[in-house]
């Protein structure tokens, strides 16, 4: 009678999605998926596939169109914004373009600024306010600014939607990259030979993932970005998701209706999901990474701090010197900069590094 109880749990447990223990030496089942399986670590085969597809993208910018140009001014000093349109892989794209004006051939290092969230990015507020914590050396940068794909870019009262499907951590690297060519071929000031990226959140992610893609991204500056799509952070917010409870964070509406939940329908084989995975985690790649300097607070409940301390140890076991690699944790702080005391000095000196390089 024991043994026909614990048959029946056991049966109640799987086909319920409940998870395993592992004292039990059984898989771990959540939501009828294979946690085990999805969540091993990738093999040098998976990652390499990524890498094969990485080399064969490109981002050539098409249909190049300036929508709106206005003169503002920049660390005192006159300059002019635009909004600029192009076509990347057939899809329309909008982002924006900031320098000083008077620059000479090449004379300034390219930032990207990769925004946060899933919602777009406002240039005269979110953009110009993190641009003021630098503003006495804001002038001496080109700035580029994506919207992403299937999001917008606003400036003032006007409105741009950019083309979809949506794709974060993955086509944002194709939006990003190709908006640098347009850039490069509209300011003459802008030095290809000095790239680097400002990201936040998702768009610290991004950052990671342009570093990791090409060659032509010199630094990244990291403010909690996600980094592992293997680590416990992403187990916990898949086992809620196929749970029917998912927590409301930026992309992953995407990551649920395009992978997750199709697996757990059998809509898609197990080895697509990896791979979208795989492609999302800067870990994978910390070899190809040149500098990057990481701020993560120890009390964000966004992306919590393991993200950073999974890329601190990726950048470590791929041997990275302190010039090519700082982190700084902040105890108590969250997912705002303003809560990591010091972090904005320490990102304006990893900027002046940048313009100082050869």
């Amino acid at each position: 009678m024991k043994k026909h109880l614990f048959g029946l749990l056991l049966a109640v447990l799987i086909f319920s999605g409940c998870e395993l223990s592992s004292d039990l030496g059984e898989t771990r089942f959540v939501g009828g998926v294979d946690f085990d399986a999805l969540f091993a670590k990738p093999s040098v085969t998976e990652i390499n596939a990524v890498k094969i597809d990485w080399a064969s993208r490109e981002y050539p910018a098409q249909n190049v169109r300036v929508e709106f140009t206005e003169a503002i001014t920049l660390g005192g000093k006159p300059g002019t914004v635009r909004v600029v349109s192009h076509t990347v892989g057939g899809v329309k794209h909008y982002g924006a373009i900031i320098a000083a004006d008077g620059l000479t051939s090449r004379q300034a290092p390219i930032v990207v600024y990769a925004h946060g969230g899933d919602s777009g990015v406002s240039v005269d507020s979110e953009v110009q306010l993190v641009l003021s914590f630098f503003a006495d050396i804001s002038d001496q940068f080109v700035y580029v600014i994506p919207s992403f794909r299937a999001e917008t870019i606003s400036y003032k009262n006007t409105t741009w939607q950019s083309d979809g499907p949506a794709s974060p951590w993955d086509r944002d690297i194709d939006d990003a990259l190709s908006l640098i060519t347009v850039t490069l071929q509209l300011e003459r000031g802008a030095d290809p030979s000095r790239v680097g990226v400002l990201g936040f959140s998702r768009g610290a992610g991004v950052g990671m993932l342009m570093a990791a893609r090409t060659e032509e991204v010199d630094a990244v500056l990291d403010f909690f970005g996600p980094t592992d799509f293997f680590g416990t952070f992403v187990q916990d917010v898949t086992r809620q998701i196929l749970t029917a409870s998912p927590p409301d964070l930026p992309g992953l509406d995407y990551l649920a209706s395009e992978f997750l939940l199709p697996l757990q329908a059998e809509e898609i084989a197990l080895e697509d999901v990896r791979n979208a995975m795989i492609r999302r985690s800067p870990v994978f790649f910390a070899d190809r990474i040149k500098r990057l300097q990481i701020h993560h607070g120890t009390a964000d409940t966004v992306v919590p701090v393991t993200q950073a301390e999974s890329m601190i140890t990726a950048m470590q076991d791929a041997g990275k010197t302190s010039t090519e690699f700082q982190a700084y944790l902040y105890q108590g702080g969250g997912h705002n900069p303003l809560t990591l005391d010091g972090s904005l000095d320490r990102a304006k000196a990893f900027l002046i590094e940048l313009k100082t390089a050869n």
